[in-house]
């Protein structure tokens, strides 16, 4: 590259007419524009016109030469290994002469243009790079070391875990110092730069950064005072790290951080309070939290709730002083995705009969519309978090400004007085117990407050106080906030309808079947909510419909209730297009209202059954397309199958038998034995459960594909996978009880598979019982063949069994256990003490089953000889002993 590479005039001008165009607003100019640059890049030189326009050509005004750059970054990105190696050259060379570019948004864009040339040769195809750099750092003139610090910044930023691999021959160790010596820098520019460079390397631990880590702290409390606010927020983020990385080294300056911390949460720039904020919340997590900062939350607690208001701007952009904006149609991009959690089939437990794993965290509330992460969001969500760790001990400072916030004339005061009520409410629930009787009306009242935005907050909080609620007598709060939040529903402003809903869903999920009485009201009510609602909040009222269905079950099996709640949501249902991803919610919507409704989904089932049948065809059809050329068809997105799946178990479930003819007359079977070995896991946890339900609703369907079925069951008994692993024992367990003796030749294919996963440690509690479910009931129809394996997991299947209430399930496992010690009592003795206690854990078997109990207990008994029995019998806790004395005379 002796010669220097020079461009030709006229192919110059055209670029430049090009740049210019791209920067019209026209969309039909941008897509010409588009056109041509994509023509241009066939020509080898074109990257080195672009990059000359960046660098040389000082005459043209720098928004041009910039966009030239970030053109030349979007090639490198698409193309880099296509360029020939002149052109590379060319190109590297440039950047590095012109890091220094007195333009800041020129030196940016050569920033970004390293960072992107880097992160394509991966740093180690330019290894003059980072040497070249770490010298710039030291030149006289500011620009070129500003410029080298950004791109440094950038590099550091997007190659972490290179930087610090033998690969580069750990350039860390010299980077690091370096980026230490500048902390002191007379330009805040760059002392931001240098921290921010090093903060890339505290997460990870990176060694180089370890064997400094005095240095590094010494230096970021010099700088705690700076008056440069990007310098103060990097110094914060520094501590909040460090105390997830480094509390060792924190804790003999903590007294001093808290302090330091507390004014930074109060700093003018509200994005270094908001960095400061993030303290308090990492603490929370430490261990060592209520040592360290039980002495300052007196004046950290009012500092959290002072931050906790709206900002004027926030106001400004929530439309704050927009009451009724509800005929104002939503804009698209507002609506997030929804993610369909699939079904898990699950035990009903002793204490609460609600799946264990579905603790859905209500976040603070959602201001979506403001760059979803503030200050007021994040004091809302460290006065959480504290609360949990200091419980009442916190109501002591909060509870004199709770007063003067929560009766306050300005609404804004008063919101954000609401809004720390509902923050607490996990931490400090039992020491605010003595004051709910007077705030919960109180909050009642505020429903109905005339600032919308005060509307929706109170919703919130209410729901952080459904439960306390709900334990009170009915007609004290159910029912007035019941009566309030009904209103609410139909209020007037989006945001409060949305609250309003969700909160609803919350109470509905505490009150269960304490809503019965009410289901008229609330029905008409959602219904009327159809007709008023805007897309996104159509979307959460699906949840309400749905959360309501499965919280009152076949109560809503009533013919006016029917009437009221079906039409709407069929009409919705035959609006939507098969592609429409609204389809999610409202399947889930109507699942949760068909096993509700069973006999009563009836009139509904087929067109409901024929559409899901579609979905799930139409999902594989277009895999397979997409799995043979990929290049010609889109994947498919799964979900569409998932949901639908899922919507078919619903129907199984609470159609029963009557979901006979529907699967006659459709290929459902041979569907799902595709979506049995999808690769993606949900499909096929899904597809287990439909199985399952199939099985249990109408086998004669299933019984001729079970040769088929049986061994993909037994390839996804993987407890690495634990939902699907789930469904699959759970359908193994169900379709044994219909075969009967037939099981006997897929016994071999499971049982191993079952008994290793039972005896794993930490499996989940739902696995564990569906496990020994399963082997019970295997054992019960296939005694000879598993009996002889009734040490391997009697203990653990006593111990899984025994906290789960009696049903159908528990009853055929006992069965199958009972009968295997008959076949092979030897295999029980060891661990009999297990089983006494598993048998002691049933309230009322079915009388045959007692009967089978007692002779067990009785035969050990007479085997063992009375005084060995008294011997073993007084092993046995207090509570056992009386129970089986009493109920079996042993």
């Amino acid at each position: 590259m002796e010669c220097e590479w020079k461009p030709d005039e006229q192919g110059l001008q055209q670029i430049l007419q090009l740049l210019k165009e791209s920067q019209s607003p026209d969309t039909t100019t941008q897509r010409s524009v588009q056109q041509k640059l994509e023509q241009l890049n066939q020509y080898p030189d074109f990257n080195n016109y672009l990059i000359f326009v960046l660098t040389k050509l000082k005459s043209e005004d720098e928004p041009t030469r910039s966009l030239s750059g970030l053109i030349l970054k979007n090639n490198v990105k698409a193309h880099y290994q296509n360029f020939p190696n002149g052109v590379s050259e060319f190109i590297k060379n440039e950047c590095l002469q012109n890091i220094g570019d007195s333009s800041p948004l020129i030196r940016a864009t050569v920033g970004i243009l390293i960072t992107t040339i880097a992160s394509k040769g991966e740093l180690q195809n330019w290894p003059e790079l980072l040497p070249k750099l770490c010298l710039l750092l030291d030149s006289e003139d500011y620009n070129t070391c500003e410029g080298a610090f950004g791109a440094l910044q950038k590099i550091c930023e997007d190659s972490a875990e290179i930087l610090d691999s033998d690969m580069l021959d750990r350039p860390l160790n010299v980077m690091i110092p370096k980026f230490l010596q500048f902390f002191k820098h007379s330009s805040p520019k760059i002392r931001s730069h240098a921290i921010a460079c090093v903060n890339q390397f505290i997460i990870s631990r990176t060694q180089a950064l370890m064997l400094h880590i005095d240095p590094f702290i010494e230096n970021l409390f010099a700088l705690a005072g700076d008056e440069e606010s990007e310098v103060r927020k990097n110094v914060c983020r520094a501590l909040v790290m460090l105390l997830e990385v480094r509390m060792d080294r924190l804790l003999p300056h903590m007294h001093n951080i808290i302090e330091y911390m507390l004014q930074r949460t109060q700093d003018q720039d509200e994005n270094v309070a908001l960095e400061a904020c993030e303290f308090w919340l990492t603490l929370a997590e430490q261990p060592v939290c209520k040592e360290v900062l039980c002495g300052h939350l007196s004046k950290l607690t009012p500092v959290l709730v002072s931050k906790m208001k709206y900002s004027e701007i926030d106001i400004i952009l929530l439309k704050g002083d927009v009451e009724e904006d509800e005929a104002i149609p939503d804009n698209e991009q507002d609506i997030r995705p929804r993610f369909h959690r699939s079904r898990t089939v699950a035990q009903q437990h002793e204490a609460d009969g609600i799946e264990d794993e579905d603790d859905d965290e209500d976040d603070l509330d959602d201001d979506d519309t403001i760059s979803d992460w503030n200050l007021r969001k994040c004091s809302a969500a460290a006065l959480d978090v504290l609360a949990n760790v200091f419980r009442d001990d916190l109501l002591l400072h909060l509870l004199p400004l709770l007063k003067e916030l929560l009766f306050h004339p300005d609404w804004v005061i008063k919101e954000s007085g609401i809004l720390v009520l509902g923050a607490i409410a996990e931490g400090c629930m039992q020491g605010m117990i003595p004051y709910l009787p007077e705030l919960i009306p109180h909050l009642v009242q505020c429903l109905s407050d005339k600032k919308a935005l005060v509307r929706s907050i109170t919703c919130w909080t209410l729901s952080r106080y459904a439960h306390w609620v709900v334990s009170q007598p009915p007609d004290t709060y159910l029912k007035p906030l019941m009566t309030e939040l009904l209103k609410r529903i139909l209020d007037g402003n989006k945001r409060v309808q949305e609250a309003a809903c969700s909160a609803f869903a919350t109470l509905e999920e505490e009150a269960c079947t304490e809503l019965v009485p009410y289901l008229a009201y609330i029905l008409d009510t959602l219904v009327f909510a159809f007709s008023k609602y805007q897309h996104k909040n159509l979307l959460i009222l699906y949840d309400a419909i749905g959360t309501l269905a499965d919280s009152v079950g076949h109560h809503l099996n009533k013919p006016e209730y029917i009437q009221m709640l079906m039409p709407p949501l069929i009409q919705k249902w035959n609006q939507l297009k098969d592609e429409d991803k609204d389809l999610f919610p409202l399947l889930e919507c109507l699942s949760s209202v068909a096993t509700a409704l069973q006999s009563g989904f009836l009139p509904y089932c087929e067109p409901v059954y024929q559409r899901c049948v579609n979905l799930v065809q139409k999902t594989l059809a277009q895999a397979m397309l997409h799995n043979s050329q990929p290049d010609q068809y889109e994947a498919p997105d799964k979900d569409f199958m998932i949901v639908a799946l899922d919507l078919l178990s619903g129907l199984a479930e609470g159609l029963g038998g009557n979901i006979e003819q529907l699967v006659a007359r459709s290929n459902i079977l041979t569907l799902m034995y595709q979506c049995m070995q999808d690769k993606m896991p949900e499909v096929r946890q899904s597809s287990f459960a439909l199985l399952g339900d199939l099985t249990k609703a109408c086998f004669q369907h299933v019984k001729p594909c079970i040769a088929d079925f049986m061994p993909i069951l037994g390839t996804n008994l993987n407890p690495e996978l634990i939902s699907v692993c789930n469904n699959a024992t759970w359908a193994i367990g169900e379709i044994s009880i219909q075969m009967g003796a037939d099981m006997q030749p897929y016994i071999a294919m499971v049982l191993h598979q079952l008994i290793e996963i039972i005896n794993r440690p930490n499996t989940p509690k739902t696995l564990l019982e569906n496990t020994a479910i399963t082997i019970g009931r295997l054992g019960y129809v296939c005694p000879q063949e598993v009996a002889p394996m009734l040490q391997q997991f009697i203990r653990p299947w006593c111990t899984s069994l025994r906290n789960i209430r009696d049903n159908e399930e528990k009853d055929s496992a006992f069965r199958g256990i009972c009968t295997m010690i008959t076949v092979n009592p030897g295999g029980v003795v060891q661990d009999f003490i297990f089983f006494c206690d598993a048998v002691a854990s049933w309230v009322n078997p079915k009388d045959d089953l007692r009967d089978m109990f007692y002779k067990i207990l009785h035969g050990f008994k007479n085997q063992v000889g009375e005084e060995n029995w008294r011997r073993f019998s007084d092993q046995f806790p207090l509570p056992l002993k009386e129970r089986l004395a009493a109920f079996y005379g042993v």
